[in-house]
Order: C-alpha cells, then sequence, then structure tokens
C-alpha cells in the first residue's frame, strides 16, 4: 500500500515526499482511514510504530478541509495531549512538517520554559495544539487557553500519563472540550484505569493494535551481561572503547544520578556522553538531544521518563545499564533501535540484584535472553537474596558452603575451614 492509496490530499503527499516517507507503516494504514472517516480511535501500539503520523495526518487532511476562521485569532480546534517534553516538541515539528504545504498554523505547550511565549503563541491561535498536561492545565486556570472550540482530541502515550501522576490532570483539561468531538486514543499498554478512561471517553472506536507489547522487533539483536554492579561503569567503557560498531548508543539508567554518573566518568575515558533527565532545563536536555542526534554526541544517557517520546533515526544501539523492574519497560526501551526497518542491538547489563527482573523479561517476551559468557567482568557475588535461595534447594544437612562436607564445583568433597584464634 502506498500514502497515495490511503487517499490523502496532495498537499500533504507532497509533504511526505519531501521527508522522505515511502511507504505507510501497519498502524497508519489502518488508522488513517479510519480517522479520515470520522470515527473514534483506540490504538494499542508501542513505540516505534509510526503512530504519530497515524494521527498527525488525518488530522491535518480533516482541519485543512474545514474552513478555520479567517483573520483574527484562532480557535484551538485540535489538541493533542502527550506525557513528556520531548514528545511533545518532536510531534510538533512532525506536525510542523506535514502541515508546510497547508495554511495550518500548530503550537507547543510545555513545562521547564518561560511561560511568556507562550502566552504570546496562544493569543495569536493555533489551529492545532501539543502539550504536556501541566502547563495547559496553568494556562488554562489564567485564562490564556480556550478549547471550547476543539473538534479532535487526541491522547498519546496515555500508560505513561497514568504512570507519571498526569492522570488527573487530563481529566480536568478533557472537562474544558466538547463532548461533540473526535476522540483518539494511544496507550502501548492497557492498565484497567487506562482501560476505564478510554472507555469514558470514546463511542464506538475503531480499534487498532500493532506489536503487542509482550513480542519485540524481530530485527534487534538482544544480549546479556551478568556482570557485579561495581564492574558495570567498566564494562561500558570498555565496550564503547572497543567496539567501532557501536556508532551511537542511548543508555538507560535507573535513576538521575545514575545518569549523571555514568556519562561523566564516561567523559572521563575519552567517550563523549550527556545526561538527560527531568531535573535538567528544557534547553539542556533539547542541546543534549541536538548534540546526540548530529553525532558530536556518540552516547545519550537517559532516564525513562526523559527517553520517552525520544526518536532517533538510525540509532544502533541500546544498552540498559540498569534493567528495569517492569518487564513492559525493556520493550519499549529497546523499542529505541530497530526503527522504521532498521536493524539494531540491545545489550543489558544484569548485576546480582537484577536477575529476578532479568526473569520475568524473558517471561514477558517468550524466549531467553542470550548470554554474553566472553567478557572480562563476570559475576562472582549472587546476592543475599540469590545465595538465600541457593541454600534453601541444598540436601539436607548440608549448607552451601559450609564445614558439613558440601560438595565442590569439580564433585569431590569440599574440606572444612580451619578456625584462625586472634
Amino acid at each position: 500500500m502506498t500514502f497515495e492509496e490511503l487517499a490523502l490530499k496532495p498537499a500533504i503527499l507532497k509533504a511526505l515526499r519531501e521527508e522522505q516517507y515511502v511507504t505507510p507503516t501497519p498502524i497508519q494504514e489502518q488508522s488513517i482511514p479510519a480517522v479520515l472517516a470520522g470515527k473514534d480511535l483506540l490504538g494499542c501500539a508501542q513505540t516505534g510504530t509510526g503512530k504519530t503520523a497515524a494521527f498527525s495526518l488525518p488530522i491535518v487532511q480533516l482541519l485543512g478541509e474545514r474552513q478555520g476562521r479567517k483573520g483574527g485569532k484562532r480557535p484551538i480546534r485540535a489538541l493533542i495531549l502527550t506525557p513528556t517534553r520531548e514528545l511533545a516538541i518532536q510531534i510538533y515539528d512532525n506536525i510542523e512538517a506535514y502541515a508546510r504545504h497547508t495554511p495550518l498554523r500548530s503550537t507547543v505547550i510545555v513545562g521547564g520554559v518561560p511561560q511568556r511565549p507562550q502566552e504570546r503563541a496562544l493569543a495569536i491561535g493555533a489551529d492545532i495544539l501539543i502539550a504536556t498536561p501541566g502547563r495547559l492545565l496553568d494556562l488554562i486556570n489564567q485564562q490564556y487557553a480556550d478549547l471550547r472550540q476543539v473538534e479532535m482530541l487526541v491522547l498519546d502515550e496515555a500508560d505513561r500519563m497514568l504512570d507519571m501522576g498526569f492522570i488527573h490532570d487530563v481529566k480536568r483539561i478533557i472537562a474544558k472540550v466538547p463532548v461533540k468531538r473526535q476522540t483518539l486514543f494511544f496507550s502501548a499498554t492497557m492498565p484497567s484505569e487506562i482501560a476505564k478512561l478510554a472507555q469514558t471517553l470514546l463511542v464506538d472506536p475503531v480499534k487498532v493494535e500493532i506489536t503487542p507489547v509482550s513480542s519485540t522487533a524481530e530485527r534487534i539483536e538482544q544480549s546479556v551481561y551478568l556482570v557485579d554492579k561495581p564492574n558495570k561503569q567498566k564494562l561500558l567503557g570498555d565496550l564503547l572503547k572497543q567496539d567501532a560498531t557501536i556508532v551511537s548508543a542511548l543508555v538507560f539508567t535507573r535513576t538521575k544520578h545514575g545518569a549523571d554518573r555514568v556519562a561523566r566518568l564516561l567523559g572521563r575515558v575519552g567517550v563523549t556522553a550527556q545526561a538527560i533527565h527531568g531535573n535538567k532545563s528544557q534547553n539542556a536536555r533539547q542541546a543534549a538531544l541536538a548534540n546526540f542526534k548530529s553525532g558530536k554526541t556518540r552516547v545519550l544517557v537517559a532516564t525513562d521518563i526523559a527517553a520517552r517520546g525520544i526518536d532517533i533515526d538510525e540509532l544502533s544501539h541500546v544498552i540498559n545499564f540498569n534493567l528495569p523492574n517492569v518487564p513492559e519497560t525493556y520493550v519499549h526501551r529497546i523499542g529505541r533501535t530497530g526503527r522504521a526497518g532498521l536493524s539494531g542491538i540491545a545489550i543489558s547489563f544484569c548485576e546480582a540484584e537484577e536477575l529476578p527482573y532479568l526473569k520475568d523479561i524473558e517471561k514477558l517476551i517468550g524466549k531467553k535472553v542470550p548470554r554474553v559468557e566472553d567478557h572480562p567482568y563476570p559475576m562472582q557475588y549472587l546476592g543475599e537474596a540469590q545465595e538465600a535461595k541457593i541454600a534453601s534447594k541444598q540436601p539436607e544437612g548440608r549448607s552451601r558452603g559450609g564445614a558439613g562436607g558440601a560438595a565442590r564445583s569439580d564433585g569431590q568433597p569440599r574440606r572444612p575451614r580451619s578456625r584462625r584464634k586472634h
């Protein structure tokens, strides 16, 4: 199928050619006709499936067909809510590209930057508004934003908005939007609260499900290194210095402090790296992202929340410095590579206390992640939880590593340890 077959207008097709879009992705094939027909949509799709274009292209077409106000302030006719600043800016950039040959105007509202320019943009007006919930709610309460003429509402990454505690702000914003509207609802997962919210917002929706969260892209080569926590940084530095195929790497850490530390220590061994997380200013985050996309910075170290929505073409590697405790998060992380039909590599470091997380990940994806056995920092310490588990499986009357004659790995009796008097 081609984009021409999706009945998109010549102005949009011209923009897609300029963006070098060749064929629509599965979610675009299924979503665009439904949205153009005026249907509500429930999309379950993970990152990297092309869902931004799946809702943006029909929005640009439908609003272009419906004559907007001539002269004066433009009312907001489409509202796109999304959880993070990076994702909001990415969607804005995409819509600007898709609508470049139309008279439509769009603007983006996010926190972490001065409010005054956003007030001026809203005073001028825009057909399409892309926003994060917190800042938009502030501007609504200050009477800078008016949603009474919204015709199309998009909730993108609804599950992440729930995770980040934005769901109540989202509900308050939705209460300001007309009941009669077209609603497009996207979420990578469907926890019960998100499913209930979708039921209250959507009317007879078309359901589109692409790449269930339990499956990972077949093109992504996965591996895991079992390594003790103190050696993770050394292993990461060695990999980056010795493996020239790691052209660009997005490294995930569990905490903001951890991201800063990893980036700082990589710099000390001659690897260009920058950290991106919620404590960074918006300008700093955008600068780090721009440096990474341009190749000036080889490694971007990020927390999950900061990385949500980062869309980087031809990202060669994703590295899990810390394994996530939620297995679905692993799928989202490694989905940052292998996008748009390209191959990708996902490398994970697993310390002793993360072994249960690895087991949960493998259960979710339905296969064992290959272990890299031949590396200079093999795991030596299993951790208290694993030690206790192994000890509980020893035959009665024996204790692991004790003086009761437990067997050695070579099958011979273990000699009792001598006790020195001090």
